[in-house]
């Protein structure tokens, strides 16, 4: 088959439901209220698919939402008309994915029998549910947003929403869209905090001859900054696969980019700590623009009595955390959300801290 031209993934399942699946629903399911869209997983929702990504789980797909009894008295009806009745090829695609013997993995495949296609049919309920834990149509709490990592938040604000007969979908969205701002202080003071635990790290290894710890830490650092400019221009980070591109795309990345890959590229920590100093300060500045907080002096300066030139982080962290009104956030841990926290440099040397969390997780579950 000859491969047809990329079409960006949101664009092909926009005009797969468009020419070919609301058709056949009205058709065949006239009286049944539906939605459609396209969330989720999947490099087509966040905006970064290309041709690649088309090697599996890409191509025709969508989700078409039901009332929750709808769905259980229609859906299936529904899922087996459309493996008859969906054209097995659109727009040079086929719509039959195949199973690839990992996992439930599945690529597109021609196929001359009714098609395995990827239109999920459900309830708008349930699949926030699956995939968030909760359903936002009802309310978002404290504790599910700091349980949910960002990649999952990412997934459920960005794709596309084809069509809201339900009426729920914008709902569920609109709550998700960002943090309120009290949790938003709380993520980005969290988030300088974990600066602040390794910023001195760079020059202390090197000090004792550790180029290469040195470097991982360093490279730890400019995730951590690249996930703060995010926070700051209210995007949700995706995990590592995307977090350049998603940084790319903040308006602090024509400044930081360069130096941030200088710092990657440096072969000797003085060289590091050099253009780290001139990011911490750069981002510090944007800090500052965004008036959230009393302005905090973004310069840097020595550790302590030891030569290593940090920006003591912890001061952003002290200047969001006062501004936070609600006092059930501001007596919360300086732990953060489930990503900040996961491999946080305090709950790692503390014991006590780990056991909290681990409980907190268990709990949740």
């Amino acid at each position: 088959m000859v491969t047809p031209p990329f079409i960006p993934g949101l664009e092909l399942s926009r005009r797969f439901y468009v020419e070919a699946v609301r058709p056949l629903l009205d058709e065949n399911a006239p009286g049944v209220v539906h939605s459609a869209a396209h969330l989720g997983s999947g490099s087509e929702v966040l905006g970064f698919d290309t041709a690649r990504s088309a090697d599996h789980e890409w191509g025709p797909r969508l989700q078409i939402f039901l009332k929750a009894q709808d769905a259980a008295d229609h859906g299936p009806h529904i899922t087996t008309m459309l493996s008859e009745r969906l054209p097995k090829i659109f727009c040079g695609y086929p719509t039959h994915f195949a199973a690839t013997g990992e996992g439930d993995v599945r690529v597109m495949r021609a196929t001359d029998g009714p098609v395995h296609h990827r239109v999920e049919v459900t309830d708008p309920g349930s699949w926030f549910t699956a995939l968030l834990g909760f359903d936002p149509s009802q309310g978002v709490t404290s504790a599910d947003w700091l349980a949910t990592p960002t990649q999952r938040l990412a997934e459920v604000t960005a794709g596309a929403v084809f069509h809201d007969g339900l009426g729920e979908l914008a709902t569920a969205r609109a709550n998700l869209r960002w943090y309120p701002r009290d949790l938003w202080l709380y993520v980005l003071a969290c988030q300088w905090q974990r600066i602040a635990q390794e910023e001195a790290f760079v020059g202390r290894c090197g000090e004792v001859g550790d180029e290469l710890g040195s470097a991982v830490v360093a490279a730890r650092l400019v995730r951590d900054l690249m996930r703060l400019c995010l926070l700051m221009d209210r995007r949700y980070p995706p995990y590592s696969k995307w977090l350049g591109s998603a940084f790319a795309r903040t308006p602090q990345a024509p400044c930081l980019a360069p130096l941030l890959s200088t710092v990657l590229a440096a072969t000797d920590w003085h060289t590091r700590e050099q253009h780290l100093a001139r990011a911490y300060e750069a981002i510090a500045t944007v800090h500052n623009e965004l008036a959230l907080t009393d302005a905090v002096d973004p310069t840097t300066r020595h550790y302590h009595s030891r030569p290593f030139q940090v920006l003591h982080a912890e001061r952003f962290t002290a200047a969001l955390t006062a501004h936070i009104t609600d006092p059930a956030v501001r007596a919360l841990p300086v732990f953060g959300a489930a990503d900040q926290f996961i491999d946080s440099t305090d709950i790692l040397v503390h014991s006590e801290m780990t056991r909290t969390v681990t409980r907190a997780l268990v709990n949740r579950s």
